[in-house]
């Protein structure tokens, strides 16, 4: 490559092996603590917190360095209970037989139905959109490239970013997701990927036993 298009590596160092470890059992424990949260409080989160996690979230690699995401923060309560209401109706038609037996058979554990009075209460929804092109300045589109994997481990940095600095998450994808662009004012180049929900939990609150029920290793990976 051309040497102007290279910059020094800054801000890596090398740890000492044993530290290296005493860091990736570190933060194994403290994702393993992070549940799917479907009662929330409504105590609301500093402004500042959200952003710092965004921030995070944007560090994520993607196609060509493109960064095909954007995160639409919704606080308002009038626009959170708009989104609540999109999302019911498409929830009752997907528990009505939309989704199929077997996806509803394997949703039975978590104890889920068409109701998502989170989408109202929890402090913070976070609309994250799949940019499926940009626009430059002129107009122009410029395409982008493997954008579901790139907003996916954006998805995933925002929720570790979030996990870590004390807030519970759900992952929330009514489909179709349309409603999302609408209310959110969104491009119609842009795909809503997840509906984000942050905060405290509920005092009291419960999630399915199920729910933290992973796989060991030996299920998830191979070595060769």
């Amino acid at each position: 490559m051309a040497d102007d298009l290279q910059e020094p590596l800054r801000g890596w160092r090398e740890l000492p092996q044993a530290e290296m470890l005493d860091r990736a059992r570190t933060f194994y424990e403290t994702m393993k603590r992070r549940r799917t949260v479907r009662d929330f409080s409504s105590r609301p989160v500093p402004r500042a917190l959200i952003e710092s996690a965004l921030l995070a979230a944007g560090t994520a690699p993607s196609g060509a360095n493109q960064q095909p995401w954007h995160f639409a923060v919704v606080v308002d309560p009038s626009i959170k209970r708009q989104i609540r209401e999109a999302a019911e109706a498409e929830e009752r038609k997907f528990y009505a037989g939309g989704a199929g037996e077997e996806w509803l058979s394997a949703l039975k554990p978590l104890g889920t139905d068409a109701r998502k009075p989170f989408l109202e209460v929890a402090p913070v929804l976070i609309a994250i959109f799949a940019q499926r092109y940009a626009v430059d300045a002129d107009g122009r589109r410029e395409k982008n490239y493997y954008v579901p994997e790139s907003v996916g481990i954006a998805t995933g940095f925002l929720i570790a970013a979030l996990h870590q600095a004390g807030l519970a998450t759900l992952t929330h994808t009514p489909s179709p997701m349309g409603f999302l662009n609408r209310i959110c004012g969104r491009p119609s180049h842009e795909k809503a990927y997840v509906l984000l929900v942050a905060g405290y939990p509920a005092p009291g609150c419960t999630v399915p036993r199920a729910g933290g029920i992973k796989k060991p290793l030996e299920e998830i990976a191979s070595f060769f």
